[in-house]
């Protein structure tokens, strides 16, 4: 016959069954953090970078070559050569502890890389759509909203994506801009839970672990498909 499980085993068993709700109770408001975070660099990634894009790619001005190559030369430098001036900037601000202490660096860093991606797209559109649109009386705000957008979808697929990607996972910068745990996201809420009590219950760092990447996980599922679009259809053609 089996035996009757020991109390210490029951006290464990309890105390992995505690785990995920423990976790879920801590990560809940890092969780909220994060969405807020990187849906709002997203969407300022998105705007700022493709309007900059549709005028180096669809406008003839003197110089535009070499504003695009400046753009694409900020992607050579590191981001730790520009961590110390950037936190004196957002102290000076006064924006520490605050969302725009991450969101307004995050959409500023990632220009670069959206205005490539979308000068790319853009430049490929059949100049005979913006003559057809202009005959009719189309100005530069209808252009962009009737022709650039709609037949830019891929390009924007990617430039979300990888803008939620690479906010989501960031550490440093949002742990030493937001010395209160205020507004800490997902992962320096992470390494909060790893240096409290918290450590010591292996099932509740475990879920922890597992509750944070379930956005990135429905992330990868809905996205890959309309990624892999952009791809393809040329959104990172040199």
């Amino acid at each position: 016959m089996p035996t009757a499980p020991s109390e210490a085993t029951r006290h464990h068993l309890k105390e992995a069954a505690r785990g995920p709700r423990l976790a879920w109770e801590v990560l809940r408001g890092y969780m909220v953090n994060s969405l807020f975070v990187s849906i709002m660099t997203a969407i300022g990634v998105s705007v700022l970078g493709s309007t900059t894009a549709y005028v180096l790619a669809r406008h003839r001005f003197m110089g535009r070559r070499a504003v695009f190559l400046v753009f694409l030369a900020t992607m050579m430098f590191p981001g730790v050569l520009t961590l110390v001036p950037s936190f004196l900037l957002v102290k000076n601000l006064g924006l520490l502890n605050t969302y725009w202490a991450m969101i307004l660096p995050y959409v500023a860093g990632g220009q670069a890389f959206a205005i490539f991606v979308f000068r790319s797209f853009f430049a490929g559109i059949p100049e005979e759509l913006f003559e057809s649109a202009r005959i009719e009386g189309a100005g530069h705000l209808e252009l962009y909203l009737n022709i650039v957008l709609p037949l830019s979808k891929p390009a924007f697929y990617v430039v979300i994506i990888m803008t939620i990607i690479g906010t989501w996972n960031n550490f440093l910068w949002p742990f030493i801009t937001n010395t209160d745990g205020t507004h800490h996201v997902i992962a320096s809420g992470l390494y909060v839970m790893a240096n409290s009590q918290h450590a010591a219950n292996v099932s509740t760092m475990y879920a922890a672990y597992a509750i944070s990447s379930i956005p990135l996980l429905i992330l990868f599922v809905y996205a890959t498909r309309p990624f892999l679009d952009g791809l393809t259809t040329g959104a990172l053609k040199a």
